[in-house]
C-alpha cells in the first residue's frame, strides 16, 4: 500500500504569535511522532508545491488572493478577524499548504499512490470564498476538490469534515455544486455558529450537504455513529470518485477549544470507516488534510493512529 505523505518543518515558519492556539508546535509534534513511531519511513514523501493564482482562483475570489499577499507583505498581525494571525511569511506558507494538497491528490487520482495524508498548516475549512477566518488563509480542501475535478479527471467528490468546528468555508464554496458533496460532524453550538441540520445545500448543491451537529459532551458513540449511519450511506448514494478528510482532532476530550468527548481510539475508527467506504465507492483514492486539534499530545496520538489506519 503505496501512502503519500506530506510532512515538511516548512509549515511551522507560519508564526502566529505567542499564545496563539494554532501554533507552529502542532505541527512539530505531528512530525517528531509520526518519525519516532515509524511511520514516516513506511510512507513516500511528498515535497511541498506551491499554489498559484490559477489553483487558489477556482474557489477564492483574485481580491481576496492580492488581499492575503499584501497584508502580509506589509508586515501585518492580523487578516479579516481577530483570531487570523499573519506573519511576512503566511502568505507563500498558505500557498504552499494548498499546493502540496493538491500535489498529492494529483498522485493519488493518478493511481502513483494508493491513498495519503498531507499534515500542513495554516487549516484551511473556515475560509470563504472571500475571507479568512478561524486561522485559515486559503480553503486547502476546497483548492483541492475543485482541482480534481476541473484537472484530474474526477467527476464528484466527497469531502468529510471531523474537526470538531463546522467548515464553514468548505460548506459555503460547494452548497451551490451538485459535484462536491459535503459532510461534517461537529459540535454545536460552537464557533463558528455554522452548520445546522437544516443546511442542505442550494440549487444544483440541494441535498449535497450534509450536517451531523453533535451536544456538547457527546463522545464516541455519536461521532462514530453519525460516520457509520448518515455519512456511509449517504456517500454511497453520492458514489464519489475521490474522498477529502478534513481531519481535525480538536474532538478529543483532551483538546481545549472545544467540549466533546472523543478518545484517540475512535479517531483510529473514523478513519476506518472512511478508508473503507473509499475502499467501496471512490477506488481507494483517499487523501486526508489536518485542520484543527490544540492539545498538543493528543493532536500527535491522534494523527499518528490516523496514519496507521492509513498505513493498513
Amino acid at each position: 500500500m503505496a501512502v503519500g505523505l506530506v510532512l515538511d518543518p516548512r509549515f511551522e515558519e507560519h508564526d502566529t504569535g505567542p499564545g496563539h492556539p494554532e501554533r507552529p508546535e502542532r505541527l512539530k509534534s505531528i512530525r517528531e511522532a509520526l518519525t519516532a513511531a515509524g511511520l514516516v519511513e513506511a510512507c513516500t514523501r511528498v515535497e511541498p508545491e506551491s499554489a498559484g493564482d490559477d489553483l487558489l482562483s477556482l474557489v477564492h475570489d483574485p481580491a481576496h488572493i492580492r488581499r492575503v499577499e499584501q497584508a502580509c507583505a506589509a508586515g501585518e498581525r492580523l487578516i479579516d478577524a481577530m483570531d487570523t494571525a499573519i506573519c511576512p511569511e503566511s502568505a507563500a506558507i498558505a500557498r504552499e499548504a494548498a499546493g502540496s494538497v493538491v500535489a498529492l491528490c494529483r498522485r493519488v487520482a493518478g493511481g502513483e499512490l494508493d491513498r495519503g495524508l498531507a499534515v500542513v498548516r495554516p487549516p484551511g475549512h473556515h475560509a470563504e470564498r472571500d475571507l479568512a477566518m478561524g486561522f485559515c488563509l486559503f480553503n486547502n480542501v476546497a483548492v483541492a476538490a475543485r482541482t480534481l475535478i476541473e484537472n484530474a479527471g474526477c467527476s464528484r467528490v466527497l469531502v468529510v469534515d471531523w474537526d470538531v468546528h463546522h467548515g464553514n468555508g468548505t460548506q459555503h464554496i460547494f452548497e451551490g455544486c451538485g459535484d462536491v458533496f459535503y459532510f461534517s460532524v461537529h459540535q454545536s453550538p460552537l464557533y463558528p455558529g455554522t452548520g445546522a441540520r437544516s443546511e442542505t445545500g442550494r440549487g444544483a448543491g440541494a441535498g449535497a450537504t450534509l450536517n451531523c451537529p453533535l451536544p456538547p459532551g457527546a463522545g464516541d458513540r455519536p461521532f462514530l455513529d453519525a460516520l457509520r449511519n448518515e455519512l456511509v450511506p449517504a456517500a454511497e448514494e453520492f458514489r464519489p470518485d475521490f474522498v477529502l478528510v478534513s481531519a481535525g482532532f480538536d474532538a478529543h476530550r483532551a483538546d481545549p477549544l472545544a467540549n466533546l468527548d472523543v478518545t484517540t481510539d475512535a479517531f483510529a475508527e473514523a478513519t476506518r470507516i472512511v478508508r473503507r467506504l473509499a475502499d467501496r465507492v471512490a477506488g481507494g483514492k483517499l487523501v486526508s488534510v489536518t485542520e484543527g486539534g490544540y492539545d498538543l499530545v493528543a493532536l500527535a496520538e491522534s494523527a499518528t493512529a490516523h496514519l496507521r489506519v492509513l498505513l493498513q
